[in-house]
């Protein structure tokens, strides 16, 4: 099972990675890991991508998919994968495309989390965090015992920048500007499967395996 995770921060695309590939048994591969991994083993790929990073660039796509498809390569992803943040633009997906076409493979799916921006902003403005041991929060899914305090070490919790809502909509307006031509992209080949990412995590991924048994 190949399998892409598309939707907007805080829509729960991560964790519904980390669920699908549990179940699959395929790795969750996101770009973030693939990157620290490279950097961290000191790679040719991961010297590249270093200087990018070390800069405050961008690293290039085709950098990019190099290191993705250096990923997908490995024992463990075989026989499928979950990939969690990339494609994140169209000439990402078609160079990705590109490369697995030369190795007889493709993507089966492509499911997105789809959760209205309203609610996105209510779940990460409702996130709050321990400045002293990272402890996260939230004021409906993980209140603390006493309010705004860390049940750890009875620091006062923070909103983080990201977190703040002003932050969360201009992050929003981003995604919808990059992943929509992506949804359009998907969508044309016949391999997207839209959820409804307002369930809680159990219904949002049993409607995607519903989904995946029917295509």
């Amino acid at each position: 099972m190949k399998l892409i995770m598309l939707g907007a921060p805080g829509a729960g695309k991560g964790t519904q990675a980390s669920v699908l590939s549990e179940k699959y048994e395929v790795p969750h591969i996101s770009t973030g890991d693939i990157f620290r991994a490279n950097i961290k083993n000191g790679t040719d790929l991961g010297k590249k991508a270093k200087e990018y990073m070390d800069q405050g660039l961008l690293v290039p796509d085709e950098l990019v998919v190099n290191l993705v498809v250096d990923r997908l390569q490995q024992e463990d992803a075989k026989k499928g994968y979950v990939l969690d943040g990339f494609p994140r633009t169209i000439p990402q997906a078609k160079a990705l495309d590109a490369e697995l076409e030369k190795q007889g493979a493709a993507i089966d799916y492509c499911v997105d989390v789809e959760v209205p921006d309203e609610v996105i902003v209510d779940r990460m403005s409702g996130r709050r965090v321990c400045p002293k041991c990272g402890e996260p929060y939230h004021h409906e899914f993980k209140i603390p015992k006493v309010d705004n305090v860390c049940d750890k070490d009875g620091e006062t919790l923070i909103l983080r920048k990201d977190d703040e809502p002003e932050t969360v909509l201009k992050r929003l307006n981003v995604y919808h500007e990059q992943t929509q031509p992506l949804i359009d992209y998907y969508s044309s080949k016949g391999i997207l499967v839209e959820v409804d990412g307002t369930k809680d995590v159990k219904g949002v991924t049993e409607q995607i395996v519903a989904s995946l048994g029917e295509k």
